[in-house]
């Protein structure tokens, strides 16, 4: 054995779990990826895809990497690319043509077991949610099987954002409301494009009642806005039928268990913090029995 991993081994050997563990593991040979300077932490983002992260560093997942990399002692670089079909491959996976090191070496935000990475140990598990501006015949919406005691002619009328393949498809599938629906192509062709900019416009502009989203997007929105129509979400509850929550992890290349393993035991020993940052994004949260932790709270509560 190599002087400095039987070094690491009798340290690690000699401290109890906790806070100690995170540093046993960073002193572990391997526990950070070969190309990643110590200085740095190199993460795979989307540049325009809020609430999850951009340029500007304003989304959640760029929060959350901010706290990592403090813990770590480090400073944040982003490899930026669309978050759509061939993201993995130019960002986990590609390489820098100049020094052949791989440009970046975890991504915030996947499911969990995704099968395009190795994945951590979840830190947020959220589902979708309806979202809509307040209106009369929606005061007694409190849940989203809610909206089927609408009148008969109420729910004729409506129009429903929801995005093809989506878990929202299905629900209105099962309760007959498909020719409500204005249907999103699951990825738009447009790289400047994202779900909340599209649902946010046409919901704005009347162009739709209310629509079905991805629980992150749904407090976002509601973040963004207040006043005297103020919008408000609805997120759904586990379904034996219908998958609408969902666990998200990070992401690393397959092999790396070191550092997944620091990735783990920063989450593991972090996820207060985590669960705050999500918590300012008014993103719905569940327990491990599928109940929210929290429901989308109105702005400024």
């Amino acid at each position: 054995m190599a002087r400095s991993s039987l070094v690491a081994s009798r340290r690690c050997n000699s401290v109890r779990l906790g806070a100690s563990a995170l540093i046993c593991l960073l002193l572990s040979p391997g526990a950070t990826p070969a190309n990643q300077a110590e200085s740095v932490l190199r993460v795979c983002a989307d540049p325009d895809n809020m609430p999850l992260s951009n340029r500007r560093g304003e989304g959640y997942e760029n929060k959350i990497a901010e706290a990592l990399a403090s813990d770590l002692g480090r400073r944040v670089e982003y490899t930026f690319f669309p978050q759509r079909m061939g993201f993995v491959r130019n960002t986990l996976r590609a390489r820098d043509e100049k020094t052949k090191q791989f440009k970046c070496d975890v991504i915030i935000g996947v499911p969990k077991g995704y099968e395009l990475t190795a994945t951590t140990r979840p830190y947020m598990h959220s589902t979708y949610a309806m979202v809509f501006a307040q209106r009369p015949e929606f005061g007694d919406l409190r849940a989203a099987d809610d909206l089927m005691k609408l009148p008969r002619n109420k729910l004729a009328s409506l129009r429903i954002g929801v995005f093809a393949r989506s878990p929202g498809a299905d629900w209105l599938l099962r309760n007959g409301l498909m020719e409500r629906a204005v249907m999103y192509a699951a990825q738009s062709g447009d790289p400047a494009e994202n779900p909340a900019h599209t649902i946010e416009q046409d919901l704005a502009a009347n162009k739709i009642d209310l629509a079905i989203v991805w629980g992150p997007i749904a407090g976002f929105l509601v973040e963004r806005h207040s006043g005297d129509r103020q919008w408000q979400a609805v997120p759904f509850l586990p379904d034996p039928q219908i998958k609408f929550d969902y666990e998200i992890a990070m992401g690393v290349r397959f092999g790396e268990r070191q550092w997944q393993g620091v990735l783990d035991a920063w989450i593991d020993q972090h996820q207060s913090t985590i669960d705050r940052i999500l918590s300012s994004y008014r993103i719905p949260l569940l327990d491990a029995s599928g109940q929210l932790k929290q429901t989308v709270p109105e702005k400024g509560t």
